[in-house]
């Protein structure tokens, strides 16, 4: 079953990866501007500071692409890629690490479609949800199902988010803090999954990721 989105769904997702990708960008542009106009008195900091920047620029728009293009559904596409692609991300800032084995359990037998782009979506709200760092796992749960643990410092969603998620909140309250959450429901519900949030505790929170049952 397909989902008709709405167009103003679109302008806010947009706006969204944008507002993700102009500090990058423009980090690099104004670093080339300064080589430019220093040219070989130009700084070693200055060099760094642009490749960190376009590598930065460069983990989000794979990232992005997985989540929410075509590039998501390819069936070359396994949780190891999944797994290089959240690194490449968190490396930027190291606030965030990984522990978990993309070669391991994770809840099925046979990959459904679709689920690289569900579990590369579930990661990137589980990285929203540690706004102070900390570490995201991933491990089997129950028949059919990926668990992904969140566990750091105030782990949670900010207000409005889970709603989103659940699709409980009209298009014409969303904000662009809520897009990647709405997405996330959207996508599951299209290509027959469930995903939902559980708070554990202060610093910890769980997703699930319920597989489509045929």
């Amino acid at each position: 079953m397909s989902i008709k989105i709405d167009f103003s769904i679109m302008e806010l997702l947009t706006s969204k990866i944008c507002h993700d990708l102009i500090s990058p960008i423009g980090a690099v542009n104004n670093g080339m501007e300064f080589v430019e106009e220093m040219g070989a008195e130009s700084s070693e900091e200055v060099f760094e500071l642009i490749g960190f920047s376009a590598s930065q620029a460069s983990a989000k728009l794979q990232a992005y692409r997985m989540a929410y293009g075509a590039g998501g559904l390819d069936d070359g596409i396994k949780p190891k890629d999944v797994y290089n692609f959240i690194e490449a991300l968190i490396s930027t800032d190291k606030k965030i690490v990984q522990n978990w084995d993309p070669h391991g359990e994770l809840g099925y037998t046979e990959r459904p479609k679709a689920y690289c782009k569900l579990l590369i979506c579930a990661l990137l709200l589980a990285m929203e949800a540690l706004p102070k760092g900390g570490t995201i796992s991933v491990k089997s749960g129950e028949k059919q199902q990926t668990l992904i643990h969140a566990e750091g410092k105030d782990a949670g969603l900010r207000d409005g988010m889970e709603d989103a998620l659940n699709l409980n909140t009209s298009p014409d309250n969303l904000e662009p803090k809520h897009m990647h959450s709405y997405i996330c429901g959207l996508i599951a519900k299209n290509y027959g999954y469930t995903l939902s949030i559980k708070k554990t505790g202060v610093d910890l929170i769980i997703l699930s990721l319920n597989l489509p049952s045929s």
